[in-house]
């Protein structure tokens, strides 16, 4: 079966009803047909720190959405541990040229570490480490 790495943008365009990216990320999702999704502690929280000031309805969206993610057994989420998130600050580091987040960071590694090569995001970014970009307007 079919491994990919779902971002903060993904989760967040599926959540928010007119989020800009909402169509694309539901294209690119149906075109994968049966996959296993693979995300982390660091892209969640960083999805609920992206709906903290949204209000109410979303905030409350966000936590119900964060708890059916943990429940679904086709997604799987890698937990923060020391050891990650020391890997993803010497990327971090070594790549201040180019501008990612931490969680960028982690979520890179997740994905070497895993053999995934595929993600469910927009940010061309991470075109530039080898992996393939899934959601295209």
């Amino acid at each position: 079966m079919k491994i990919v790495f779902a971002d903060t943008l993904y989760w967040l365009a599926i959540v928010i009803p007119r989020d800009q990216w909402r169509e694309p990320a539901k294209r690119a999702k149906a075109a994968l047909r049966a996959a296993i999704l693979v995300t982390t502690d660091e892209v969640l929280a960083e999805f609920l720190n992206m709906l903290s000031g949204r209000g109410h309805r979303l905030r409350q969206a966000g936590v119900k959405m964060v708890r059916a993610i943990m429940d679904n057994p086709n997604v799987r989420v890698i937990a923060q541990s020391r050891d990650s998130f020391l890997r993803a600050l010497d990327l971090y580091k070594a790549r201040e040229d180019k501008g990612y987040s931490l969680t960028d960071c982690s979520s890179m590694n997740t994905m070497k570490q895993e053999g995934v090569e595929e993600i469910l995001t927009n940010d061309d970014h991470v075109e530039k480490e080898g992996f393939v970009v899934l959601i295209k307007k």
